[in-house]
């Protein structure tokens, strides 16, 4: 696919470019990043020119992944959203995670939210996602609190789900639905009674 570019009332979702390397390998220095990503530790710089002039515009080029730099009017990183683990597309839908991480500095402002918000409805509307599902290692409530303010609906902790650092670890699983966002699916969604 070809790399898109969303936009907010307050914000700017585009592809990392390359100049985006340093902000990216400054962010990633916060140790709450490092506890709840799969980011390598140390992140080094040769990590943030990987993910930014490799690992993205691949994910791109072969519809697999989808990351955004979420930026700020003014130019400045905000952090990462994504979608991730998406599923080609077909007769019943795709299906896709939404991954994301936030500057240190910019947390607390609602740009998280608001920059998943736009990802979501871009997903469910462009790309015919009918399922878009979120895991974090339990008791990562920064996380889960972004989510749930998004109307994902929590589904439980699964046992063993995220390898980190050489240890498995539960995880929380929570699902966000077209009809979740007032939108139209193209298979109908029948839930348990």
């Amino acid at each position: 696919m070809r790399p898109v570019t969303l936009g907010t009332e307050r914000l700017l979702l585009r592809p990392f470019e390359p100049q985006d390397v340093p902000a990216v390998h400054a962010a990633c220095q916060d140790p709450d990043i490092l506890r709840w990503t799969t980011l390598p530790e140390p992140y080094e710089r040769r990590h943030a020119q990987e993910f930014v002039l490799n690992i993205g515009p691949a994910g791109w080029r072969e519809d697999t992944a989808y990351n955004f730099g979420v930026f700020t009017r003014d130019g400045e990183l905000v952090g990462s959203m994504g979608l991730v683990r998406v599923t080609p597309p077909g007769p019943e839908g795709r299906l896709a995670e939404l991954g994301y991480w936030t500057a240190k500095e910019r947390r607390g402002r609602g740009y998280t939210v608001e920059a998943a918000r736009a990802v979501a409805d871009w997903a469910f509307r462009e790309l015919g996602v009918e399922r878009l599902e979120w895991f974090a290692e339990a008791g990562n409530t920064g996380s889960r609190a972004v989510a749930e303010r998004l109307g994902f609906v929590m589904e439980g902790t699964l046992r063993a789900r995220i390898t980190f650092r050489g240890t498995r670890r539960d995880a929380w699983v929570a699902s966000l639905l077209p009809s979740d966002r007032g939108l139209a699916a193209a298979v109908p969604y029948l839930p348990a009674p």
